[in-house]
């Protein structure tokens, strides 16, 4: 097949903008006074409502304008929203408030004219904000639009990940990704998981992605596996059990059906005796 590298695309006329109003969120989110409701608010309502950025307090208090108008304005403060982590028993509220206005921020970006499916700008913000929202964010983190989580303060992320459209990452009982990984479209990956029989019975377990592994399209991850180093769960796989290392696994349960031509020779058994059992 023939190798694809990415174009390299010219710079939009409004780049210098766009990385000076960066530059102002870095070096606000860097300053430990800064009141980070405050600040989402303030940018939502710049690129949403610049007709009403300036006098907000009053606009939402005003009763001459119609309602929708001032719960859409209201919403720009993420002390006036409700997401859905917070009602989970096992949210520390504490961790959850300090990172809740950078994912309304994240989330409300992806939705506004700015955001949408504006590549650049859209990686750099999600770049930045990641790195005061995970526990971790290793160098060249990218993110395309709609990325949601759970916590955002358990994630634990590598250098050079990719994570694609409409990725929903679980991270309530902790995930990590290894270097390299790419995660695409419309994946999901879990790290808590319900009983059978009493839906409040939750159990966390973290997942673990390693390094080099991919997550294919519209693929899941349950709580508590390990996809193992090179590893790939396939289009559409249900991954129950773990990945074993540089294998391809395939299917609802996801199984091994082929190995990558670049393992190791102490990779290469296709089956493991369990695998077998399982048939």
């Amino acid at each position: 097949m023939p190798m694809l590298p990415l174009r390299t695309v010219a710079d939009s006329p409004v780049r210098a903008i766009a990385k000076d109003w960066l530059a102002e969120l870095s070096d606000a989110l860097d300053d430990a006074h800064t009141d980070r409701a405050e600040l989402c608010r303030r940018t939502l309502a710049s690129l949403y409502h610049p007709e009403y950025a300036s006098n907000w307090d009053t606009a939402v208090r005003d009763d001459k304008l119609p309602a929708p108008t001032r719960l859409g304005l209201a919403a720009m403060d993420p002390r006036n929203i409700t997401l859905e982590p917070e009602y989970y028993g096992d949210c520390d509220d504490a961790r959850f408030q300090r990172v809740k206005p950078l994912l309304w921020l994240w989330y409300s970006f992806d939705r506004s004219p700015a955001g949408g499916q504006n590549v650049w700008l859209g990686v750099e913000l999600r770049r930045l904000l990641a790195r005061h929202i995970f526990k971790r964010c290793g160098e060249n983190f990218k993110a395309f639009q709609h990325v949601e989580f759970s916590f955002g303060y358990n994630m634990d992320v590598g250098d050079h990940v990719v994570v694609h459209r409409h990725v929903l990452l679980d991270d309530r009982g902790g995930i990590r990704l290894g270097n390299n990984v790419s995660i695409s479209d419309y994946a999901n990956i879990y790290s808590h998981t319900h009983s059978i029989v009493e839906q409040r019975d939750v159990t966390n377990a973290a997942t673990v992605i390693e390094d080099g592994v991919r997550i294919t399209y519209h693929a899941t991850v349950l709580a508590g596996v390990q996809v193992h180093e090179q590893g790939m769960v396939g289009a559409m796989a249900v991954a129950t059990k773990d990945v074993r290392p540089y294998h391809v696994y395939v299917g609802i349960p996801a199984k091994s059906v082929r190995v990558k031509p670049n393992a190791p020779a102490a990779h290469t058994i296709l089956r493991t005796s369990s695998d077998r059992q399982s048939k």
